[in-house]
């Protein structure tokens, strides 16, 4: 999900801000692609109008569980 995507859907940072209960500057400090665990929050909030990118986060977004020592 790209963070300009996420601006247009809900009309400025600020709103966009204001629909995730977060403030402006932390949309802002968003790099191209908006967070994983907010694209879940967003994928929701829209109601499946924007869509988290699973794939490109499924290997990355939570650690691998390490085998148990010996």
């Amino acid at each position: 999900m790209q963070k300009a995507d996420v601006i247009d859907y809900f009309g400025g940072v600020s709103s966009a801000a204001k629909a995730l209960g977060i403030t402006s500057n932390a949309v802002s400090q968003w790099g191209e692609s908006v967070p994983p665990l907010r694209q879940y929050q967003i994928e929701r909030i829209t109601r499946g109008k924007l869509k988290a990118d699973v794939a490109k986060h499924s290997a990355t977004a939570l650690p691998a569980a390490s085998a148990p020592q010996p």
